[in-house]
């Protein structure tokens, strides 16, 4: 555990969403958009429409800058912000899964280098040997999908792993080929929304109508079966997760997946039947709509794997919650509840390691700060800011906010607290403060 990364009127966990909410875009774009290149470039081919050619230069070109140099720098910032806000989950997640993430590497340097060698020979070598480069390219890229699928459902449903430890007992657990799917569909609703942004740049009516038609039909079809797929993924979920989405999940998410999915569906059957009435003004709004529904979705999953970062083993405020036999790692509350929080954590200031009548309300903080950060925020202000939550809890005396604090274990999304008796005190001092 790490200095915290306390960020004002947010919490750290917001800003990695945001930039999570965001990166899904050129990442999953890269993964479908070469699907629809090599489509529209083999009918070109086969129906002798070289006409076709300049959409998949404009299309390539964008793929190039956006998810493969905006995409790589968010993929970054995901990687810093997660290290920095969570450091004992990336941890936990690379010693579980660093051959995984190493095989996605791999296949990531096949497209990075894919996408620049298709996008440079396009019509500089022959017919079949720059469609193959696409194909390669496109299998390379849906493959980094099905590695990554499988560590970022392990985090919300980590299945047998927690009795066997076994890479592939947490990989395919029982969310994965829901999601696996649902995200390969939902993927060409992306697709399409570039697309037809980009046919607005062409002046061939015909390349232009051609293009959207088809790209609305990708979107479409791709939308309304991800929708399918949403709700099986729903089912697969474990039924801890799958009631928090009614306990936490706010109206105004789940109104705005349904909202955007609605739009999207009604922008794209409009642009089936009027493709030449789109412009690009509209097409960036469905795009900003799609980002929409994407943050929505990806708040409400983060929300339902509470009280875990990692499901069944990792609490998160980073203090390991179970015993993972298999692995050697055994749960932590016990050695906390006995040595307290301020000797287990190694970034403690000096002065606030022991506890006394003068620094009650600074130990307090820093025990909020360790064991509360991951989720609240200490401004008056903010998403989730812990002066408002106190203030609506009426806690005015320090014996109250600890028979709170001794509660916590018993909900479903709130880590327990762990510490001495000294420390719970301390702790319900500094709330007590927040209402004054």
């Amino acid at each position: 555990m790490y200095p915290i990364w306390e960020v004002p009127n947010l919490s750290a966990g917001i800003v990695l969403a945001l930039m999570a909410t965001f990166h899904i875009l050129p990442s999953h774009l890269s993964v479908s958009a070469i699907w629809f290149n090599v489509y529209v470039e083999t009918k070109a081919y086969r129906e002798n429409r070289p006409e076709l050619l300049e959409f998949i230069k404009k299309y390539s070109l964008l793929l190039l800058v956006f998810s493969y140099v905006l995409g790589s720098l968010s993929g970054i910032g995901i990687w810093y912000s997660a290290t920095v806000a969570n450091p004992r989950g990336i941890s936990g997640l690379i010693h579980n899964y660093v051959w995984g993430w190493a095989t996605e590497w791999v296949f990531f340097i096949i497209e990075v280098i894919g996408i620049f060698i298709y996008y440079y020979t396009l019509g500089k070598v022959d017919k079949k040997t720059h469609l193959k480069i696409g194909w390669i390219f496109a299998i390379g890229s849906w493959t980094t999908m099905v590695i990554i699928v499988g560590i970022l459902a392990f985090m919300l449903s980590s299945g047998k792993w927690p009795e066997t430890g076994n890479f592939f007992d947490g990989f395919f657990n029982q969310t994965y080929w829901s999601q696996l799917l649902m995200r390969t569909t939902l993927m060409f609703g992306i697709a399409a929304a570039y697309a037809i942004a980009v046919a607005t740049r062409i002046k061939n009516a015909d390349v232009r109508a051609f293009i959207t038609k088809t790209a609305s039909r990708w979107g479409i079809a791709g939308l309304i079966l991800g929708s399918i797929l949403f709700l099986w993924y729903l089912k697969t979920l474990p039924d801890a997760n799958r009631m928090l989405i009614t306990v936490l999940a706010p109206q105004g998410l789940k109104t705005g997946i349904i909202v955007s999915s609605g739009v999207l569906v009604l922008y794209f059957i409009y642009a089936n039947v009027k493709p030449l009435g789109i412009r690009l003004v509209p097409a960036i709004l469905a795009i900003a709509v799609l980002f929409g529904g994407i943050w929505s979705t990806e708040r409400i999953r983060e929300m339902i794997r509470k009280p875990y970062i990692i499901s069944q083993y990792m609490y998160s405020n980073q203090i390991i919650g179970k015993d993972v036999i298999a692995k050697g790692v055994s749960a932590e509350a016990k050695i906390i509840n006995e040595k307290g929080i301020l000797k287990f954590a190694p970034f403690v200031p000096d002065g606030l390691r022991e506890i006394n009548e003068g620094n009650q309300v600074q130990v307090g903080k820093m025990i909020a700060l360790i064991e509360c950060s991951s989720c609240h925020v200490f401004d008056e202000k903010g998403l989730r800011a812990m002066p408002q939550m106190v203030k609506r809890l009426g806690f005015k005396e320090a014996e109250a906010v600890e028979g709170f604090l001794d509660g916590l274990g018993g909900y479903p999304y709130m880590p327990p607290f762990v510490g001495t008796a000294a420390e719970r005190k301390a702790l319900a001092t500094y709330l007590v403060s927040l209402n004054k």
